[in-house]
Order: structure tokens, then sequence, then C-alpha cells
């Protein structure tokens, strides 16, 4: 069961859901809009390792906006900070960034119940296309659960994104033990 607007609402009013800036017209019926931040980020290196910190390079969305390419990877973050408290926050592109091939997640659309911060983007186009910072760039709708929740994210140890900042997150899959 996905939360309607008014849900939605009534859970911000609560605390239990957290988004800053909030703007009431970027709430649908089942949804919050995103918009997308100011800074981007490459990987530094063409070949990446799983077992290594990949270091990344940071740059602005300038006002004219900026040209994705395909067969490049970025990194994008949301303009919103949100927290989510007790119930489950699904990022998805909206049909719009889609339909002009942009895809804004590669697997981690699905957020934890306690993730606070802004969300990390994994950006990748089918053809070239200009982007401009605070475009709307996703959508957060939201699950309830079923259950009581014994540890929440930012309750983690091994918590690795918390308290994400406006800027976009490499990978930290060097910090996992394989």
């Amino acid at each position: 069961m996905i939360l309607s607007d008014s849900r939605i609402l009534q859970e911000i009013e609560k605390g239990t859901i957290q988004i800053r800036p909030y703007r009431p017209e970027c709430l649908g019926s089942n949804s919050y809009d995103v918009h997308l931040g100011k800074t981007l980020a490459t990987y530094v290196d063409t070949e990446l390792d799983a077992k290594k910190h990949n270091t990344i390079e940071y740059f602005e969305i300038p006002d004219e906006g900026y040209v994705l390419l395909p067969h490049v990877f970025y990194l994008g973050v949301t303009e919103e900070y949100t927290e989510t408290h007790a119930h489950v926050p699904f990022l998805e592109g909206k049909s719009s960034t889609g339909r002009l091939g942009i895809d804004i997640h590669a697997t981690a659309g699905k957020g934890d119940v306690g993730f606070c911060g802004n969300w990390t983007l994994e950006i990748s186009v089918k053809q070239p296309v200009r982007i401009y910072k605070g475009m709307p760039i996703g959508q957060l709708i939201y699950f309830p659960v079923d259950g009581e929740i014994l540890t929440d994210y930012q309750s983690k140890k091994n918590a690795k994104y918390s308290n994400q900042p406006d800027r976009p997150i490499e990978s930290m899959m060097w910090k996992n033990k394989f």
C-alpha cells in the first residue's frame, strides 16, 4: 500500500516524514516530486574496483545547464533533504525524466526506515541530454511498514550512507568485508 497525499501530509505533521525544502505544489496524489541539486560528480578512474575506495570529482551545473553523455556514469543529488522514520521511501524517476532517456538510479531506488539525508542519484542517459539544477528529477513514494522496527538505518553500525550531504556520495562498497 502506498501513502496518499493526505497521509503524506499527516506524516509530515507528525514528523515521521520530513522534506526540506517542502513545497506544497510538489505533492502529488501519492508521491512527492524531488529536484536535481546543483552538484554532479563522476569517478576519476575509468575502471572501478569494488574493493577500493574509488574517488569522484565534483562539479556544479551551470545556469545554462549541462549536457549528460551516454557511456558516462554521473552521480547527482536531490535538492531536498529527507527523513523517513516510520515508512519505507522509494525514489522513482518521473515519467518526463524517463521520456528524455534519463535513468536516475541504477539499483538503489529503495531507502530504509530511518534514512536521513539528500538522495544520491545514479544517473545515466540513452543519448545526450541537457539538464538543469532545480529541474524535477524524481518522485518519492512511501510504503507503511508492517511490524516493529528493531534497528532503523541511522542506528545501524554499518550504515554507510547516513546523513548524506547536499552533494553526491560515491560507492562505499569497499567498506564491506568480502
